[in-house]
């Protein structure tokens, strides 16, 4: 059994599409790799001169704090700083990389694996230190992810594919997010793949789909290079998972995952909680 740490980053996590995960499942994602998870640790920035004059985001921020704490996290705050440059610009700035970096180096002697969440290309080093040591690196990041930290990693979990780690999802009941594995351009049919579970086995790849049942941005068709495509950049697509000919799965109401989309839900929503 691995002796697991978790760091995560996470003001990148919810800046990038992270906004509410469910902390418990980051922590059963590391069990499921085999793992014992021996420290949980969080980063973030806290904006102690706003949260003095707005009582109402004061009171959010240290539920939300709170709630990291009562899922067995570790968090370390690091106050926002405020200056002006050699322009005469302000500057905001709370930079936790190097609390992180020295942490996960430090604990790394009695660990064997490491998730570290964050989409930052900064902490390549890190990784890097980290396999230099003998542990197991794998990563968790949203969107706008570093394409050489996802490179550099032993294995990359791409968070709007875990089933679970995003509020609302299962709410959704049969609709799936997931990715092309395979892809006939002539004949406008593919395949999609998606994670069932939290374990390294737990994807399945053959749910059929159809260039029929693909919406584009404006809801017209697409061209069947365009549909090719979408493996080709690893895009994220949303679905319905229904059954096709003979019972096997099939992929209907098909589109592009958007997930600007669904972050300003979630600020809507949030807003007309007083949020």
């Amino acid at each position: 059994m691995l002796k697991a740490g978790i760091f995560l980053d996470i003001e990148n996590l919810t800046r990038n599409g992270g906004w509410g995960i469910r902390y418990e499942v980051i922590k059963d994602l590391a069990a499921s790799q085999g793992a014992t998870v021996l420290r949980a640790n969080a980063y973030m920035a806290i904006d102690e001169e706003r949260e003095s004059r707005e009582p109402g985001m004061h009171q959010r921020r240290r539920e939300y704090r709170n709630a990291i704490r009562r899922n067995g996290y570790h968090l370390t705050l690091k106050p926002v700083r405020r200056y002006h440059n050699a322009d005469g610009e302000m500057v905001v700035k709370a930079d936790s990389d190097l609390d992180l970096a020295v942490d996960a180096l430090l604990q790394s002697d009695n660990l064997d694996y490491v998730l570290l969440g964050t989409g930052d290309g900064d902490f390549i080093r890190l990784v890097r230190a980290l396999q230099d040591r003998g542990k197991r690196v794998d990563l968790l990041s949203f969107a706008n992810a570093s394409t050489l930290l996802k490179h550099e990693v032993d294995n990359h979990h791409d968070g709007f594919l875990v089933p679970g780690l995003l509020p609302g999802d299962e709410a959704a009941g049969n609709r799936k997010r997931g990715v092309m594995v395979s892809v006939n351009e002539e004949k406008g049919y593919g395949f999609l793949s998606v994670r069932t579970g939290l374990g390294p086995g737990d994807i399945r790849y053959d749910i059929f789909c159809h260039i029929a049942d693909f919406q584009g941005p404006d809801g017209q068709p697409i061209a069947n290079d365009q549909f090719a495509g979408l493996k080709s950049r690893g895009t994220i697509i949303e679905f319905d998972l229904t059954e096709g000919p003979g019972g096997k799965p099939k992929a209907a109401n098909v589109r592009e995952f958007r997930w600007g989309d669904r972050a300003a839900a979630r600020m809507a929503e949030g807003n007309g909680r007083g949020g």
